[in-house]
């Protein structure tokens, strides 16, 4: 048997006991199952509007789920926190899409680096290393897009909002309203909290839970004067438009940055993939040249240690360039 065949054994046999640990530590347990039966026992004799409207939206999203989905959540820890992830892209993407995108794309990463030559060891570690980074890092893009234009539009909402106010609309017709007239990210939410208010939140139940759904401190702020006003009174419609003259000078006060340091973000760009760029060419110009940095030991540890320091000086870069307002 040669020696590569018995590192692919071996390496097969660690992933295997890996999936098994995983597996066993995700499980839910008795515990969680008891608690699942208390509730729906709650949920089934309650007469409280709060316990029956939690049903009703947990009924809504177990709707959404495939048996696919279901198949998988038992197998991937945090499956709640990734579930969170996957509705902030605004997809109609499950936890069944995101395991078989880890999956396919580890296999195909995989067979690319076999077909070119890698050790199969070389192979299973950059397989599984892009199949789990690359499906997080999409989702991080299509998380971080969505956020943007959020934010961008949000304001307008507001003034949307602010108008109605003024021409003697409650809060709810005019949240209703502003989800049906603006159109994007920041309608489709506004619409969510209608829709959770007609089957029995309260507003501000509703607010809050697409606060932390959404994750972004515009929206948190929102929801913060409406609080403090309905606790406090006062003119809510002038309240709400200096907010959005807020959120627009906070917008303007990031894109000048991002403009201020979009140089240096591209001197960083640059530099950090010339090695990168340079490794590509000469090994598709001479494989033989570059064949030893594969399977000699000692290049090995000195190409880990030449990623290790680049990554930590991309990572003090990032946070040099990157300010919160």
């Amino acid at each position: 048997m040669s020696r590569d065949l018995i590192i692919l054994i071996l390496g097969g046999a660690v992933f295997l006991s890996l999936a098994m640990l995983v597996m066993v530590f995700s499980s839910d347990g008795g515990d969680k199952k008891g608690e699942t039966r208390l509730r729906k026992l709650r949920e089934r004799h309650s007469d409280s509007k709060n316990v029956k409207a939690e049903a009703k939206m947990r009924q809504i999203l177990a709707a959404r789920e495939t048996k696919l989905d279901s198949v998988f959540a038992g197998f991937m820890p945090r499956k709640d926190a990734l579930r969170v992830r996957l509705q902030k892209t605004g997809k109609s993407w499950g936890v069944a899409h995101y395991a078989i995108a880890t999956i396919a794309t580890a296999a195909m990463m995989m067979a690319s680096l076999f077909a070119a030559g890698a050790p199969p060891y070389i192979a299973s570690a950059g397989g599984i290393l892009v199949g789990l980074a690359l499906p997080h890092v999409v989702v991080n893009f299509l998380i971080k897009k969505r956020l943007k234009n959020f934010n961008s539009n949000f304001p307008d909402a507001i003034e949307l909002l602010t108008r109605g106010l003024r021409s003697g609309l409650p809060v709810g017709e005019s949240v209703s309203v502003v989800g049906q007239e603006i159109p994007g990210v920041v309608g489709e939410e506004f619409r969510r909290v209608s829709d959770k208010v007609r089957i029995g939140r309260t507003m501000d139940q509703a607010l809050q839970e697409t606060a932390d759904r959404i994750g972004t401190p515009e929206f948190q702020f929102f929801v913060i004067t409406l609080a403090i006003q309905r606790e406090t009174g006062g003119n809510l419609a002038e309240t709400l438009s200096n907010l959005a003259d807020v959120l627009r000078k906070r917008h303007q006060m990031k894109l000048k940055i991002k403009a201020m340091s979009s140089e240096s973000k591209a001197s960083a760009y640059i530099v950090g993939s010339l090695p990168f760029i340079v490794f590509a060419m000469i090994y598709a110009m001479d494989p033989t040249y570059l064949g030893s940095f594969f399977v000699d030991p000692r290049l090995m540890i000195i190409g880990a240690g030449g990623l290790t320091w680049m990554s930590i000086g991309a990572f003090i870069m990032a946070k040099m360039v990157s300010f919160e307002i």
